[in-house]
């Protein structure tokens, strides 16, 4: 049996949407990821990771990542690591080459 439930948070510069799906979450990101968002981004992340053996970040959406919003994958990377994984997809090229300049491509699972 499959349980999916939504959660959605908007601001102007963002866009967050939660997929609860079993034991996963994959949380849809739109927009921007920086100062003004990952505050936001964190508290729901850290909800959500609470609940679930896999964070699955959908990345199609997302234009721009910060210095900050690095910091909020780094630390939920961190905390999914002891409970099952956390995964990055649908990465675009600009995204990608900001992952690999600062060394994340090397710690994040980015499919």
């Amino acid at each position: 049996m499959v349980t999916v439930s939504l959660t959605r948070e908007e601001n102007k510069d963002m866009d967050i949407r939660m997929e609860n799906i079993n034991d996963s979450i994959k949380v849809i990101l739109k927009g921007r990821i920086d100062t003004t968002t990952s505050p936001a981004l964190e508290q729901k992340l850290k909800s959500g990771m609470q609940q679930c053996s896999d964070l699955i970040l959908d990345f199609a959406g997302v234009e721009y990542i910060s210095s900050a919003g690095l910091r909020v994958l780094l630390s939920a990377h961190k905390f999914m690591i002891k409970k099952g994984g956390l995964k990055l997809i649908n990465v675009s090229d600009d995204i990608s080459e900001i992952l690999e300049v600062t060394g994340f491509n090397d710690i994040l699972n980015i499919e």
